[in-house]
């Protein structure tokens, strides 16, 4: 029998990375991965809770109004996310703006409706359609609800005094009585 050959063809050889190449790759890995983490985690949180510090913003009203933090400074502040095609927020509309003209003489409390992914012609006409008198205004771009890691709406937070977040209410107040009970605590006589 004949012999057999065995002709060696040369392979390229396999181009690597160098070990500092290999290293940062890894690096970024981690680092992507961290972070994916991190909006994990933040997601995972919830809402803001009762007894942390809730966080500030600022509502352009429909109105044109601007207000902050510093007109929030030392009052009772309820914010109540809503929207023009949600049933529930039906329910609480009228309660809101009672419990509203019950606690405006006094100066220390103040209500603030943020419309939720909302037009403004339907949040207007929402207004309208219940005599909403405390300031309204759109929450632009979501980024009020983002920030208090909203489910959805109706949703109420009651901030004491000293900026501590004191009531969540994650559906429709069912009463004027039940508004009262949230806001009346933080009150001085």
């Amino acid at each position: 029998m004949g012999e057999i050959s065995t002709n060696h063809v040369d392979q390229p050889a396999k181009k690597t990375l160098p070990r500092w190449g290999s290293a940062m790759a890894w690096v970024g890995l981690l680092a992507l991965l961290v972070i994916v983490a991190m909006v994990l985690l933040q997601k995972q949180q919830g809402p803001v809770t009762v007894g942390q510090k809730p966080p500030s913003f600022t509502l352009s009203t429909f109105d044109g109004q601007q207000i902050g933090p510093a007109d929030m400074a030392g009052k009772v502040v309820l914010v109540n996310f809503w929207a023009s095609w949600c049933k529930p927020c039906e329910q609480e509309a009228a309660d809101l703006q009672t419990a509203w003209e019950y606690y405006q003489p006094r100066g220390d409390v103040l209500f603030l409706g943020i419309a939720w992914t909302d037009t403004e012609p339907a949040s207007l006409a929402y207004i309208d359609k219940f005599d909403i008198t405390y300031p309204n205004g759109p929450d632009l771009g979501t980024a009020i609800s983002q920030a208090y890691r909203t489910t959805g709406v109706p949703e109420t937070y009651v901030i004491d005094k000293q900026g501590v977040l004191a009531y969540v209410k994650f559906s429709p107040f069912i009463s004027l009585a039940e508004i009262k009970s949230a806001i009346d605590p933080l009150l001085s006589p």
